[in-house]
């Protein structure tokens, strides 16, 4: 019997759903494909993997046969700014702080609200669960109603409520905007899909007073910590300049660094930073296509999971990307670090598989829940259609996969068990309704941002 594996009689004698694909790729053993299993579903859990000549036998609510799929965890993308997919665009092929300062702050101050959150995270979510994505981290303003999103459409998030030093849209300052991130922790603590992390934004925008609260009550709480860290080597160097210490060394001395850290990029790491990862399990979240497109540097992925380091996949937001395609992603995070380690075998198919769901679950603390199709685990799957072309001949499925996939792919999702994507149409939102209204409100920003001629 293979891991994983169930004998018939060990199944509940109902079963909700039973999904036939021709492949499944677990993640979990790495590197294994079972080929011709059905994957077992009731109460939207995993309740058994197991041959299809043992499971043409059952007689579930719903059986789904996907002869030209393959079955995988569903993506999780590990950071992003949900509601920013309504500055896709806006201002693209600029260095990051002149994205920031001159058009994407100056954007935020004048149309981020609560309507506008709710709209950019509901079309952000369309995206990704249309791109096989099933749960997500999200760092924006107005924390609350991005969660209510999320559970409205039955996604799974964490959703981590953001921390300046200065007034924010929702907050006036960082004391209110932890208090209110509390708030929203206790509100969604038994919601099922939403958990909570602290957001502070980076470290050239948030004060030792206020770090040192917050690792006092991520401490207290258990709380992961969710921040940019060493996003451009300019960010280091004027951090040096200013207080003589790299930004991860401030954080050590503040005590923020330990395994509920999710340090995001971390383009920059010298042989003493490494140290420092290691020595306190920091969690690292890959954002390669932002990075690249930013020119913000790049992550040394292979060098970082040599080293035993856990390594997650995120998108980051669409006004830096500018999509949310984990399958894009994944690929783009492959190169790279071929590239950057000299290497063509370096984070090969698996392994790519593995940063953008086993590994993003345990960067959130997740991994007892999603991340690989493991009987116990929540039903969060994901089918992708290998049939086409560009996809043919297959000879093996995990590279094809990696290599030549992207959310055009992805036929049916499920989210706890729970269809979201049918047959690649999605189930329980009113797409033609967010796209209207997006496309409204980007007609007002549009005639407010200057354009070049």
């Amino acid at each position: 019997m293979m891991q994983g594996e169930l004998n018939m009689t060990t199944l509940p004698g109902e079963l909700d759903l039973l999904i036939v694909p021709r492949w499944i790729i677990p993640v979990a053993p790495r590197g294994l494909v079972l080929e011709q299993h059905a994957l077992a579903v009731h109460q939207g859990r995993i309740v058994g993997l197991l041959p299809v000549s043992s499971a043409n036998a059952l007689k579930p609510r719903e059986r789904r046969d996907l002869p030209n799929h393959v079955l995988i965890p569903g993506l999780i993308n590990a950071h992003g700014h949900a509601a920013m997919t309504l500055f896709r665009g806006l201002a693209d092929d600029l260095p990051l702080m002149t994205w920031l300062t001159e058009h994407i702050w100056p954007a935020e101050g004048r149309w981020v609200n609560a309507d506008f959150v709710r709209l950019g995270t509901e079309l952000a979510i369309a995206e990704m669960l249309r791109g096989g994505t099933t749960c997500f981290s999200d760092m924006y303003f107005y924390p609350d109603v991005a969660a209510t999103a999320a559970l409205d459409a039955g996604m799974r998030a964490q959703v981590c409520f953001p921390v300046i030093d200065n007034p924010i849209p929702g907050a006036r300052d960082a004391a209110e905007a932890i208090a209110k991130g509390l708030k929203l922790r206790d509100d969604t603590r038994h919601s099922g899909l939403i958990t909570t992390a602290f957001g502070p934004h980076a470290p050239y925008t948030v004060g030792d007073e206020t770090l040192t609260r917050i690792r006092t009550l991520a401490d207290e709480l258990d709380m992961p910590i969710h921040m940019h860290v060493h996003e451009t080597a300019g960010e280091v160097a004027d951090a040096v300049t200013q207080t003589g210490e790299r930004p991860l060394q401030r954080l050590q001395r503040l005590g923020l660094l330990s395994p509920r850290l999710q340090a995001v990029h971390m383009t920059d790491i010298s042989d003493a930073d490494l140290a420092l990862l290691v020595e306190y399990g920091v969690q690292l979240v890959h954002c390669p296509e932002s990075n690249l497109k930013l020119a913000s540097g790049m992550m040394p992925v292979q060098r970082l999971l040599d080293s035993g380091l856990n390594v997650a996949l995120g998108t980051d937001g669409a006004a830096s990307n500018n999509d949310l395609d984990m399958f894009g992603e994944m690929r783009t995070a492959a190169m790279l670090a071929k590239i950057v380690a000299g290497a063509p075998t370096a984070l090969d198919a698996h392994s790519a598989l593995h940063l953008a769901t086993l590994g993003g679950a345990r960067a959130l603390g997740l991994e007892e829940e999603i991340g690989s199709l493991e009987v116990g685990k929540a039903a969060d799957i994901t089918a992708v259609d290998l049939s086409g072309i560009a996809q043919q001949p297959l000879y093996n499925p995990a590279s094809q996969l990696l290599y030549t996939c992207n959310a055009s792919q992805v036929s049916d999702v499920w989210v706890a068990g729970r269809a979201k994507l049918r047959d690649g149409q999605l189930i329980g939102l009113n797409t033609p309704d967010i796209l209207q209204r997006a496309r409204e409100l980007a007609a007002l920003i549009a005639q407010g941002e200057p354009h070049e001629s």
